[in-house]
This record gives C-alpha cells, structure tokens and sequence, in this order.
C-alpha cells in the first residue's frame, strides 16, 4: 500500500476514533448530573433505610444498638402492619377492578367527540389536579357526620346521619371511593390519548364487515389501546402501594389504626413515634415489594411488543 494512502488511512480512522470520544463525553456530560441526582436522592436513602432497619435507634446521634432482623420480626408479627397490608392490597383490587374500567368507558364516551366533550373531559380530569391533602380534607368535611354534607342531606331526608369516617368497619371504604374519585381522570386521559391514535378507518372497516360495537371494541379497540392499558396498569399498582397523602387529611390511619395503608403505618409507627429502625424496616420492605412488582411486570408485560 502506498505511504499516502496508508497515511491518510490512519488519519480517518484517528478522527472516527476522536468522534467517538467525544460523542461518549458529551453523553457523559449529560448523563452525570442524573447520575448524581439519583444517587444522591434515590440510591443512598435506600442503602441507608437497610443500614438503620438493623438497629434500634431514635434518629438522634449515630445508631449503636444494633438488633439484626428484630425490626422485621417485630414487623411481620405486627397486627396493624397485617391490616395496612391488607388494605393497601385493597386499594391496589379497586384500582384495578373499578377505577381503571371506569376510566376506560369514560374515555370511550368523551373520545367520541360531539357537543360538550371537552368540558366533560376537563370535568373529569379536575380531580387529579387537586392536591392530595386538599382532596382529602374537603373529603373530611364531605363524610363528616356532624356538618358534614352527607350528614346534612340525612337529616334533610329524615334519616340519622351515617359517621363513616368513625366507623372502623365503614371507615376504609371512604378511602377507596376517595381514591377511585382522585385517579380515575389521569387514567382516562391516559386511554383518550390512546384512542386517539386508533385509525379511524380500522373502526369503519369493522362496521363495514358487519362487526357489533363489542366485537368492534373486543378485537380491534382494546388491541390498539393494549400499550395505554400496560401502562395504566403499572402507574395504578404503583400508586396504590404507594398511598398516603389522601389517608391522613382523611382519617389518620384511624378509627382504631383500621384504615392504616403501608406507607401510613410507616409514618404513625416509624417517623412519628422516633422509631426509626422500625421504620426503616417498613420502608425495606415496600421498596421491595415496588422493586418485585415492578421487574415482574416488565419482564412479563412491558417487554410484549406493541
């Protein structure tokens, strides 16, 4: 080969080479600031919460007493643990079960377009813009049965006013409405955005064929709309694990620690009460439980090709 040909050879592939090199810095340069952001915010608080779930320790000073697995042992035989357990998966059922189908319809029914499906859209969307604690103090004030409004509708009906809110057995129910009532917009808008990039004539050729609207929803809808609904699906689970700023404007964690979901009892048990290894503990295990949930969902569900 000639030298001026080797020469120039070895020049391209010097300035492939320094391309290179600097299209990884400049990857670099952007990757590091969210590299140290979630390091900063994510990763070290969680290696933390493990580190103090194995002392006993109030939040003062440096932790010394170290216990071992005696948070977790205290946790899983904890009584109002199992309850706050038992209603967060509660709220993960009516998430799944009630909320997400009647976002479903309602985005079917405002996708439609026609007079006054914008207003209604917004309508239906407002609930999730409030603030959480906003959302669960008017709720408070709602349910409350001494001037609450359903206690004023009661009384104008001739019936005694029902006290949901201090009904241990009743008490739980109002969060799960709460919350249906808070989310069920963001997951509509979430399905109208889907619906929206269905292809109009998909619809039509299946009207031409003579498809009914369940068939036309059973097979061509509910394919198309498969992507939103994955999705949906995550953020409702999530969420709902997850819950805390409706639970205590609202009730607390009461009447009696009934409504408690696990991050609530977290709070009440572990914050509050300068448990912090407790607490930790509680923390441990919820971020495992999200952790689990969400690595079984995507190698079984969001890795699925749309």
């Amino acid at each position: 080969m000639p030298a001026g040909v080797a020469l120039g050879t070895a020049e391209r592939r010097r300035g492939r080479r320094r391309a290179a090199l600097s299209r990884t810095a400049t990857a670099g340069g952007f990757l590091l600031p969210a590299t140290l952001l979630f390091t900063l915010f994510v990763v070290l608080p969680v290696v933390e919460a493990a580190w103090y779930s194995f002392y006993r320790w109030n939040g003062y000073g440096t932790p010394t007493n170290w216990v071992g697995w005696r948070n977790y042992e205290l946790l899983f035989s904890n009584a109002v643990f199992a309850s706050a357990a038992t209603n967060t998966m509660m709220v993960v059922a009516v998430s799944l079960l009630l909320q997400l189908p009647l976002a479903l319809w309602l985005a079917m029914l405002v996708a439609r377009g026609g007079r006054g499906s914008t207003i209604f859209r917004t309508i239906f969307f407002l609930p999730y813009v409030l603030g959480e604690v906003a959302a669960g103090l008017i709720w408070r004030f709602i349910f409350d049965g001494n001037v609450g409004l359903i206690a004023a509708a009661a009384r104008a009906l001739g019936f005694e006013p029902p006290f949901l809110l201090a009904d241990p057995d009743m008490a739980i129910y109002t969060i799960l409405a709460v919350v249906v009532w808070k989310y069920f917009g963001f997951h509509m808008m979430i399905y109208v955005a889907g619906l929206q990039d269905i292809p109009r004539e998909l619809k039509e050729a299946a009207a031409i064929d003579g498809a009914s609207r369940w068939q036309s929803f059973r097979y061509v809808i509910l394919p198309m709309l498969w992507p939103a609904i994955r999705i949906s699906i995550f953020f409702s689970v999530v969420g709902s694990l997850q819950l805390f700023d409706v639970v205590m404007p609202l009730t607390g964690g009461g009447p009696s620690n009934a409504t408690h979901t696990v991050v609530s009892f977290q709070y009440t048990f572990g914050i509050t009460r300068m448990n912090i290894g407790f607490g930790s503990a509680v923390g441990v295990v919820l971020f495992l439980a999200c952790v689990g949930f969400t690595l079984i969902y995507r190698r079984f569900v969001l890795r699925e090709r749309d």
